[in-house]
């Protein structure tokens, strides 16, 4: 199948007018002072968030955190400098990466969640001597 440029244009024709309801980012910067990406989309909302709530950004410098690209669909960004990639409709959703690492970091966050119960099991654990010993297979 042969497309023509009536074709081409027709399709972009489309792709321009077109908006299918998806959010897309128009802007994106790293703020320092606040220490946020801040994504502007195209409906006029911004979207804060630390970047430690993202997968690849956890552990990157404000440098590399300034440089940000986004995807001529706008909705793709993209940190050149660290290789890390995101997607603007996900991040609306809650969703800052993969499946596997959203699990692993929600894990963590819960084994570190303090409450007037859990101090209580600890303490009444700790009276009956703790935590049993893993046995030892020689």
């Amino acid at each position: 199948m042969t497309i023509t440029d009536s074709d081409r244009l027709a399709a972009e024709a489309r792709r321009l007018s077109g908006h299918d309801g998806q959010p897309r980012a128009v802007r994106a910067r790293y703020d320092r002072s606040r220490a946020q990406i801040v994504i502007g989309l195209d409906s006029g909302l911004q979207l804060m968030f630390p970047p430690r709530l993202a997968q690849g950004l956890e552990q990157a410098t404000p440098d590399q955190l300034s440089r940000i690209e986004i995807s001529p669909s706008g909705d793709g960004l993209h940190w050149p400098d660290i290789d890390a990639d995101l997607f603007v409709p996900g991040l609306l959703l809650g969703v800052f990466g993969s499946k596997s690492w959203m699990a692993r970091s929600l894990g963590a966050s819960g084994g570190r969640s303090r409450s007037d119960a859990k101090a209580a099991a600890a303490r009444d654990n700790g009276q009956k001597g703790g935590r049993p010993k893993k046995p030892v297979t020689v």
